[in-house]
């Protein structure tokens, strides 16, 4: 199962999507952003105590091959809502820490092999292409996940891909 996260507004009349196959999260208005409270590892562990429609990202990611992202580029990171979105996904991790190749990081919970294809649109300057690129390998190496990130001016040339 693969995992659509994006910022784009009507994206379903323009990319063609089976459900069956994917998983598309989008902007409801609904989320909230993450308060840092630790309930989803110890409260609810693995599920957010938010519930808002996004407190089950980490289970989700659990049973996920890819996630793919398509987000403006917002200064080398991701826009607000999917940045949100991976804030929100923090129970995907344990809340224990092991130092990984001189950094501290937390521990899986689960044990599934994930790709993260990261997809970014507008106007990159080549500063914010070099920021997004360590943004992208840093968030794989936190994850455990391997990453991949690809650069387009709009939106519409994802279309093709």
């Amino acid at each position: 199962m693969d995992v659509l996260i994006h910022d784009v507004n009507n994206i379903e009349n323009f990319l063609k999507i089976n459900h069956d196959e994917i998983i598309v999260i989008s902007n409801d208005g609904n989320i909230k952003p993450c308060v840092c409270c630790f309930g989803c590892w110890i409260k609810t562990p693995g599920k957010c105590v938010i519930d808002d429609g996004y407190n089950n990202m980490g289970i989700l990611l659990s049973k996920c091959n890819r996630i793919i992202v398509i987000s403006q580029c917002f200064y080398g990171g991701y826009s607000p809502f999917v940045k949100n979105v991976f804030d929100r996904s923090i129970p995907y991790l344990l809340p224990y820490f092991k130092i990984k190749n001189g950094e501290t990081h937390h521990i899986k919970r689960y044990n599934n092999a994930i790709t993260l294809s990261v997809n970014f649109y507008g106007e990159i300057t080549n500063a914010e292409k070099e920021t997004a690129k360590k943004l992208i390998v840093a968030n794989g190496n936190n994850m455990f996940i391997r990453t991949e990130i690809h650069f387009y001016n709009t939106f519409k040339e994802i279309q093709g891909v």
